[in-house]
């Protein structure tokens, strides 16, 4: 098996976004404002695209954006594979705070790679959300 992570375009990730998080809307629903200003990374296994993850970035912090495994390849490593990768990628960049908007269910993901909830909850077409944030720091 060949894994590799490498930027793709924001028309690359939508049908994984919109697959995995909201396969019951249209798909210009997961299409972000300012998604064509975003750099965007996907993680590949034998050439197949199965996570996908936007970045938008300003000044020192950074926020990412709909992180998205296929469902068939969930639990297996491949989001945290991801997510380990851009934060080196945002330490490399000396951005010094990524924080996302996390779904209420998924808290738990973030928090092994060391993300803390903050007090930020609001809900959004039918799911609770907090945001949630990582403190960079160069070793």
């Amino acid at each position: 098996m060949v894994v590799s992570i490498k930027k793709i375009t924001s028309e690359q990730s939508w049908p994984i976004r919109h697959k995995v998080m909201y396969p019951n809307m249209q798909i210009e629903h997961i299409m972000l404002p300012k998604d064509e200003l975003a750099e965007h990374f996907g993680l590949f296994e034998n050439g197949e695209l199965l996570s996908v993850v936007s970045l938008f970035i300003a000044g020192d912090s950074a926020q990412f954006r709909k992180l998205a495994t296929v469902e068939e390849k969930q639990r297996q490593g491949h989001g945290s594979a991801l997510l380990l990768h851009i934060i080196e990628y945002f330490i490399r960049l000396n951005v010094s705070r990524l924080w996302c908007n996390a779904r209420k269910n998924k808290l738990e993901f973030y928090k092994k790679v060391g993300f803390i909830e903050t007090e930020v909850l609001f809900s959004k077409d039918g799911f609770d959300f907090v945001i949630m944030e990582k403190e960079l720091k160069r070793d």
